[in-house]
């Protein structure tokens, strides 16, 4: 059995009504990352300085020394940037990113933190990279974040971001039950579950490109009005977008050592005078975005069809083509994933097998379907499915000349082109059903056979609408 594991798909074209608290048209999140003293440093029992996320281009890990440049660059951060955000976002609901270690060495930031009535989300253990931790040492050192973490703040996180994270993150904090929401994903502009065994998580997903960072990257911005223009143009998007019924939310992440810096900070102040000229905007916490969607829109479940084992999707989907199961069997062998958990992907999946199907296979699925009103409905020992479809376009209350007049196009058709009249009457009325059966009964062979087919499929697209979503 392949399955792909990643979400391609996500809501689609058509995301879920956020209802943000009264009708607000964007919920604004911004997201202080508290690092400094908890950046790789051979204090801090780490192997080398820290490379990542400062003012020094191209810089690289010292082994075993101390970087006294990058660290000054740090202590920036706590010592000047910090307060300079803490002045500008103390009556803000802001949201704060603290890696443990570094919450642990400044006791009066924490203080101000909660002062300020912030939420102190978890950003790990350490500021560093993740992604060749083995599973035991990350977990372990997760649980150390959410212990110290607690001593420190005096309460556990609701929510975690590691950031520099491993392909088992997301995974292994689910895992732990602990937290309302996961932050490391990049993946949407609203919050999204995530299924982990029993247990259902919420992923609150971040930002990379509204985040100061880039001030740090290639190709990132180099003055505060890039980053002021670029703020603003995202949030004109989002916000419009909920104008016209559709609210998103729009993260910012900042670091005190970069956005901290005078010729930066202009940027994200004139950036929320630029907010306050419109209304209907809810600045909020990550912990309060997730307990309105929580509550707004809990988890629920369904049977995916890129779940089930063979037997139970062959059970269900078998006669999605009529009388026809090998179909199932084999899309089941295909690549499956979140994208098949709808109407639409499954039936590609579906239509698929059906398309690479030798001609008289195909064939059999055609022969497979009953006369439109012919001796089975008049018999009533049509499947389910055939009798609801033929009911819905008034073939189950014919006259008896109807009837008659049905009855000779089957058998002209049938003896022409040596299977059934199909259709999708869901797309159709009793009128336009018989105006297409006398059009097509003209057909030649191989233009009839195709247009047969083109039905089949989209008889099965309707069946499975009834279904999945």
């Amino acid at each position: 059995m392949k399955r792909y594991p990643r979400d391609m798909y996500g809501y689609g074209s058509k995301p879920p009504k956020a209802k943000w608290p009264n009708s607000a048209k964007i919920a604004l999140q911004i997201v202080i990352n508290f690092e400094e003293g908890g950046e790789n440093n051979i204090l801090h029992g780490d192997t080398s300085s820290e490379a990542f996320l400062s003012e020094i281009v191209g810089a690289n890990a010292w082994p075993n020394q101390r970087h006294a440049n990058m660290e000054s660059i740090y202590e920036y951060g706590s010592r000047v940037g910090f307060w300079r955000l803490y002045d500008l976002f103390k009556n803000i609901p802001i949201t704060v990113y603290g890696v443990a270690s570094a919450l642990a060495r400044s006791p009066n930031h924490v203080h101000a933190m909660k002062s300020a009535n912030w939420e102190i989300a978890s950003h790990g253990l350490k500021w560093i990279d993740y992604k060749d931790y083995k599973e035991k040492d990350e977990l372990s050192d997760m649980a150390e974040a959410i212990r110290l973490h607690t001593e420190v703040t005096g309460v556990p996180p609701k929510g975690w971001y590691t950031g520099r994270s491993s392909e088992n993150t997301i995974r292994l904090a689910a895992e732990t039950g602990n937290f309302k929401y996961i932050a490391d994903s990049y993946a949407d502009d609203l919050p999204y579950w995530e299924e982990f065994g029993d247990h259902d998580q919420l992923i609150v997903p971040y930002t990379l490109d509204v985040n100061d960072m880039r001030f740090a990257t290639p190709q990132g911005f180099n003055s505060g009005t890039q980053f002021l223009d670029y703020l603003k143009d995202s949030f004109t998007t989002l916000y419009m977008e909920g104008c016209n019924g559709s609210p998103k939310m729009m993260s910012i992440g900042l670091h005190c050592r970069l956005i901290g810096r005078p010729g930066r900070f202009e940027a994200i102040r004139k950036f929320l005078e630029f907010v306050n000229t419109h209304a209907d905007v809810w600045i909020a916490t990550r912990e309060q975005i997730a307990d309105h969607w929580m509550q707004t829109h809990p988890h629920k479940r369904f049977n995916r069809p890129s779940k089930m084992n063979r037997e139970n999707f062959i059970d269900l989907y078998g006669g999605i083509f009529e009388h026809s199961a090998w179909i199932a069997d084999n899309a089941y062998d295909y690549e499956l994933s979140y994208a098949h958990d709808t109407a639409t992907g499954l039936h590609n999946a579906l239509c698929r097998a059906f398309r690479s199907a030798p001609k008289e296979l195909r064939l059999k699925v055609l022969r497979a379907h009953p006369d439109l009103a012919g001796k089975l409905a008049q018999a009533k020992r049509l499947t389910s499915e055939s009798t609801s479809e033929q009911a819905s376009a008034g073939m189950d209350s014919l006259t008896d000349n109807e009837r008659k007049i049905f009855t000779q196009l089957n058998l002209t058709y049938v003896k022409k082109h040596g299977f059934p009249f199909i259709i999708a009457v869901r797309d159709h009325n009793k009128a336009s059903i018989l105006s297409a059966f006398k059009t097509r009964i003209n057909n030649d062979g191989d233009t009839e056979f195709l247009e047969a087919c083109k039905q089949v499929e989209r008889i099965a697209e309707f069946r499975l609408m009834d279904i999945l979503p």
